[in-house]
């Protein structure tokens, strides 16, 4: 039998660390958003547009230049990095640093290292923003779409295939690349977009039932995503939508939550 825990122990890691920025800042995101949270509407334009993204860098009859996706990218990943950095400091001249650090790392520096690091870093800052807007209504729809279009990107048009290997092939900090372990010569990958469900279900599981459950989801999460994949590197399955198993260990959160709660009878 062969397995990796690379990739659970990193998502684990990593959604615990959001956890924990999540409840420091919490309360300046909510300031700084004003207290708006997405509608089913937004969630489903939010979706949508996930959606075309993977589509137009994934479909090989649209050719994009490598140029304009290195720029777009690095542009999107810039601002929120500032953002990021200007809700910590609120300071403007000390906010540009995280993001020209940044582009001077990718431009001179870059290695895979940096990649991860800087793929952490906007993992959590996407998660921590965003984990704010949503409701546990929204979050319900957001993750019934999401695993849907995951689904039919990867095993019916392959497009998030497509759109991941352009991504490898600039470098870009769109996904973690981990070398497997114990098992030697593999690299495995895991995505944003899954990093970040995780960090989303994480903060409104702990944000309805309280932070103890929201460290027994990430390990929920950590321990079915395990498992699952131990079973599909097995069975000798390729490319499989990722969100599936971290969706698989947050009902499995749920679930024993739900069995816990009835077993002392209470709501």
């Amino acid at each position: 039998m062969i397995f990796d825990i690379s990739v659970p122990v990193a998502l684990s890691l990593i959604t615990l660390a959001v956890l924990f920025v999540h409840t420091k800042l919490s309360g300046k995101v909510k300031s700084l958003v004003g207290g708006r949270e997405f509608t089913t509407r937004d969630v489903v334009l939010l979706v949508v547009m996930m959606g075309v993204m993977v589509t137009v860098l994934g479909w090989t009859v649209i050719t994009i230049p490598e140029m304009a996706i290195m720029v777009f990218f690095l542009f999107a990943y810039s601002t929120v990095l500032f953002l990021f950095t200007y809700l910590l400091v609120p300071r403007w001249y000390l906010a540009v640093v995280a993001p020209a650090l940044f582009i001077a790392s990718y431009f001179l520096f870059w290695n895979l290292y940096l990649l991860n690091i800087f793929a952490a870093i906007f993992a959590i800052c996407i998660s921590v923003y965003l984990g704010n807007l949503f409701t546990w209504k929204t979050t319900a729809v957001f993750v019934a779409l999401l695993t849907v279009m995951d689904v039919v990107q990867v095993f019916v048009t392959g497009f998030m295939v497509e759109s991941s290997g352009k991504a490898i092939g600039l470098l870009l900090p769109a996904m973690i690349v981990l070398p497997s372990f114990p098992l030697q010569g593999y690299f495995m990958l895991l995505g944003l977009g899954d990093i970040f469900l995780s960090g989303l279900l994480v903060i409104q599981s702990a944000q309805r039932y309280g932070k103890r459950w929201g460290f027994a989801t990430i390990v929920a999460i950590g321990v079915v995503f395990f498992l699952l994949e131990t079973v599909l590197m097995n069975s000798g399955v390729g490319a499989f939508p990722a969100t599936v198993l971290v969706i698989a260990g947050w009902l499995t959160a749920l679930g024993i939550r739900y069995v816990y709660k009835s077993s002392i009878g209470a709501d």
